[in-house]
């Protein structure tokens, strides 16, 4: 028995439950899922429920984000460390946030005031509230 008598049966093999055979996800599921997904976190905050609202925003929005990093930008088949890269940005965004929070959060502080939105959108055009 040659080598060449067993070559037919390896090619056949190769990519077949070998674990290296490359997995195409089903774009068109993903979408219609996204969709699912669009259209809960819309229609959560209409029930004027604070939890549900939270979920519905935070959660789904999450949910499609690593959904579309998986599948789309296929970040999961990526090396090592593009991982690394992506959590060390969201770290960078997480740390920028706890720094202005406390700040940008507060409506009064030493010297100034934070004007209520829909009061700056009643102002007239001329008035100095709008600039």
């Amino acid at each position: 028995m040659s080598l060449h008598d067993h070559a037919p049966s390896h090619a056949h093999e190769e990519g077949h439950g070998d674990g290296h055979a490359t997995h195409h996800p089903n774009y068109v599921k993903i979408y219609l899922i996204l969709l699912v997904l669009l259209v809960i976190s819309i229609l959560g905050p209409e029930l004027e429920i604070r939890i549900v609202t939270l979920v519905t925003a935070f959660g789904v929005a999450c949910i499609k984000a690593w959904m579309v990093a998986k599948n789309f930008m296929h970040i999961t088949m990526a090396p090592r460390y593009v991982l690394y890269l992506v959590a060390t940005t969201l770290v960078f965004m997480l740390l920028f946030f706890a720094g202005t929070a406390p700040d940008v959060m507060k409506f009064s502080g030493t010297r100034w005031e934070k004007t209520p939105v829909a009061h700056v959108q009643a102002a007239p055009h001329g008035d100095a509230a709008h600039h």
